[in-house]
């Protein structure tokens, strides 16, 4: 392989780990380039930036929303509605560097050959999502946030981590002997927020059936695999807002079959 095979790989590793730096060093060593957590932070104290889904939750819990979390909010939901998609699953939250390490060694030590019969809809993330927003009116308290995994492994690399790394692990271990891509592509609620979101975003992969030899790389590599279903039918864009828009299906692709492009809605109507 490449080095050209891992571009996009590389890319998110550099803006994962790079970002929990940044988080790190705001609380260590005071550094204002980026301060607070993933649920809610600013940029140079100047820009707010907070998760919708815990703005939602706090609201399903009846209590106030201050002006900076709203406008936060706001600033994420556009960036990724128009824009990412549902990039954040894979360019920024650091729960997918462990889920990405469980599906590699999924495919290193073949895993995914051996039989088993542990099937689950991805859309328990949706039910998930309304769980959580159900179960924060009825206790008065952000539900989700309490657990989060990604919360969890945010603030442990902050502030230290805590009895919260065995739910990781949990994870972990679910995603390499349970089920392919588990937390993310079946059961993470925010993976599901972050798809309503970027149902309509602008960039997304295109596929050229005119290249493609069907050798399936990309399908093996796809954490969504679901969202690669013109592969070997048609030349068009994915249009599924489950796609995390990872890259990986462009990095492993040598037949130039597959790239980042502007949606094009006249041609999808």
């Amino acid at each position: 392989m490449k080095w050209s095979n891992y571009k996009y790989l590389i890319l998110r590793r550099i803006v994962q780990i790079g970002l929990l730096f940044l988080y790190f060093a705001g609380n260590a060593w005071g550094w204002k380039i980026l301060t607070g957590d993933l649920s809610s932070s600013s940029i140079l104290q100047k820009v707010p930036l907070s998760d919708p889904f815990a703005v939602l939750q706090i609201l399903a819990t009846g209590a106030t929303i201050g002006m900076n979390a709203l406008v936060g909010a706001v600033i994420i939901t556009l960036f990724y509605g128009l824009i990412g998609g549902r990039a954040f699953c894979s360019w920024v939250c650091p729960v997918n560097m462990v889920t990405d390490l469980a599906n590699w060694l999924r495919r290193v030590f073949y895993l995914d050959k051996i039989e088993r019969k542990v099937w689950a809809s991805r859309n328990i993330r949706y039910y998930m999502l309304i769980l959580a927003l159900i179960v924060s009116f009825i206790s008065g308290l952000a539900a989700f946030e309490i657990i989060s995994p990604i919360t969890i492994l945010n603030r442990g690399v902050i502030f230290g981590f805590g009895a919260g790394v065995g739910f990781l692990v949990a994870i972990f271990l679910f995603d390499l002997f349970v089920l392919k891509n588990g937390w993310c592509g079946h059961v993470c609620p925010l993976g599901g927020m972050h798809a309503l979101i970027g149902k309509f975003n602008l960039i997304r992969v295109k596929h050229n059936s005119d290249n493609c030899t069907l050798c399936m790389k990309c399908k093996n590599v796809c954490p969504e695999v679901q969202v690669l279903n013109m592969i070997g039918k048609r030349s068009e864009s994915v249009s599924m807002a489950e796609c995390t828009n990872c890259g990986r299906c462009v990095d492993v692709c040598d037949d130039d079959a597959l790239k980042f492009g502007i949606r094009n809605y006249l041609s999808e109507k």
